[in-house]
């Protein structure tokens, strides 16, 4: 988790725009530079950084001595730079994953560079030799980038947005300020101003594709086998685990320590079981920490406690009062920069947890369940699709849009306070790729029950207690409080008295492009206006289930939600 900023083209002075660079300092404690680009006096780079990867040589913009035409400033992990370099025999100068973006762009260009990359990133790479800047992100923008470019040229860019909302420039009219597509890469030509044009916006990769680096990885291909009615499904669950675990385990990459945020759900405690399992095999100096929260008879905090049991992890429970939830909304606001509903009621217990992580333990690299209920048609509402191809096609759209919703509050609340980075083993290219290639029939929910397939292929395994692997569909905000009162209903009663029944009427008028329908929907609006005026259009829509009558986003307000019987 680090911050990257860069300006190309600025007329504006630097002691001034410089400061923007400063409002992303959360991002990375460790260390921080500002540097300008030989030759170019108006061309900068900011970066924050947070060490994971080689602490001694791992500062940026990271340039090389075979390339001293190349600057790079980059946040991600590349859990493959390893595997590339003995592949392709570079002769590297330091243990920084992200250096091998400089070799395999020297060798083969942006587009291919991109594509061999089997990880999380956004990249700003400089070449002063062919006057060209690259900017890059991953396929499901797991690390947040933005870009502001005025009608003349001048190109701003940032990891979050409020590093550039600030930014000064001699055009008329205001910037644009949109969030870099994921999955995709960009080439501007740099003119000796400085100042740049686009010339070629581009994708390299997206869901449903077999990732370029999949060749080298350390998985071989995957055998099918056909049988008389389609796929053998006990292969098919074989290659799920096989692929799962290697996930896992390549995300082991770091020289801090290892810890698992656990729900008590399906999709984090298979990270946090695999996780303990692997750092077993790997003899890891230290045991896993998982970290829960709730409130005292949150559903989510007693079963995280049973999956810790059973996996011998180093448990911390946090328990939060819903006051101390209420309060930290603002601040949750501000580092999310979005107002969806849902994304800001699960950010509060996120937030929360990170602060506590931060403050209270050594642990730093967090895994994390994210993107397993839009891989796997996870959400409840999924019981109510009409055909499987209808949602194969909707929980493509989710992923598409995860750097919206769930990827964005992982990122947002994780590097709201410092020293903790994300990973997310179930948004790795090869099992969404794989997992995505299956047929329709199969993914869907079967006998009455969401992800039964993901839940099949770890049966009987004792990975996890059965209860664990078969419990229901909980969203991690509702499963913060107890079903009697959801964390939910607490924040639309709070809020009822902040809004008046006035500012409601006037909602369409005042708000045009995603109106609030309710009181609790007005006050998040109006806390991101304070902060980013006018930029409302970074949310395209609100997150809302499906296929049902829903005007609310919790699927504990839907007709089909059914609470476990000890909740």
């Amino acid at each position: 988790m680090c911050g990257i900023w860069a300006l190309f083209g600025s007329d504006e002075s630097m002691s001034v725009q410089c400061t923007c660079a400063m409002k992303i300092a959360h991002r990375g404690p460790d260390a921080f530079r500002f540097e300008n680009v030989n030759g170019f006096t108006n061309c900068w780079f900011g970066f924050h950084r947070l060490a994971i990867v080689d602490q001694l040589y791992g500062m940026q913009p990271l340039r090389i001595k075979k390339f001293p035409y190349m600057w790079l400033c980059y946040n991600g992990e590349i859990y493959n730079h390893q595997t590339l370099r003995k592949q392709f025999e570079f002769d590297c100068q330091t243990k920084m994953d992200g250096e091998i973006l400089l070799h395999l762009y020297d060798r083969f260009g942006i587009k291919k560079m991109a594509s061999l990359l089997d990880g999380v990133f956004a990249f700003i790479l400089l070449d002063t030799a062919n006057r060209k800047v690259h900017v890059g992100r991953d396929t499901y923008g797991v690390r947040p980038l933005f870009k502001l470019l005025t009608d003349d040229g001048f190109l701003a860019l940032c990891s979050e947005a409020k590093g550039l909302i600030d930014i000064t420039h001699g055009m008329g009219t205001p910037a644009s300020i949109v969030p870099f597509p994921p999955g995709h890469f960009e080439v501007f030509d740099l003119k000796p101003s400085g100042k740049v044009q686009s010339i070629q916006m581009e994708q390299f990769h997206c869901c449903r594709q077999q990732p370029s680096h999949a060749i080298y990885d350390t998985v071989e291909k995957l055998p099918i086998k056909f049988v008389s009615l389609g796929l053998d499904e006990e292969l098919v669950k074989s290659n799920i685990r096989n692929l799962f675990e290697n996930a896992v385990r390549k995300r082991l990459m770091a020289h801090r320590r290892i810890g698992c945020l656990l729900s008590g759900g399906l999709d984090s405690s298979l990270v946090a079981a695999t996780l303990v399992k692997l750092a077993k095999e790997e003899k890891l100096p230290y045991p896993i920490q998982t970290f829960a929260i709730g409130s005292d008879d949150s559903p989510d905090i007693v079963a995280a406690r049973k999956v810790a049991t059973h996996i011998g992890s180093e448990h911390h429970e946090v328990t939060f009062t819903v006051e101390e939830g209420i309060e930290v909304v603002k601040d949750v606001i501000f580092h999310l920069e979005s107002y969806d509903i849902t994304t800001i009621r699960a950010s509060v217990g996120m937030y929360l947890i990170s602060k506590y992580i931060r403050q209270k333990t050594d642990s730093v690299v967090i895994f994390s369940g994210e993107g397993s209920d839009e891989l796997t048609q996870g959400y409840i509402y999924f019981h109510k699709a009409p055909t499987p191809k209808a949602a194969a096609e909707d929980s493509i759209r989710l992923m598409e849009e995860l750097y919206m919703f769930d990827v964005l509050r992982a990122d947002r609340t994780t590097a709201a306070h410092g020293y903790l980075e994300l990973r997310v083993p179930f948004l790795d290219h090869r099992f969404t790729a794989y997992y995505l290639s299956l047929p329709e029939e199969m993914r869907v929910p079967r006998d009455g029950v969401e992800k039964h397939l993901l839940r099949e292929s770890f049966k009987g395994l004792d990975l996890i207690p059965d209860e664990i692997l078969w419990r229901r569909k909980e969203a991690f905000s509702d499963g913060l409080t107890s079903v009697k009162k959801s964390w939910y209903t607490y924040l639309q009663e709070h809020l009822e008295s902040m809004v008046n029944d006035d500012d409601m009427e006037e909602a369409y008028k005042r708000f045009p492009h995603n109106p609030p329908r309710t009181k609790e929907a007005y006050y998040y609006r109006q806390e991101f206006e304070k902060h980013y005026p006018d930029r409302a259009q970074w949310l395209s829509h609100y997150w809302m289930p499906r296929w049902i009558d829903a005007i609310d986003p919790s699927a504990r307000t839907l007709s089909i939600y059914k609470p476990e019987k000890d909740q």
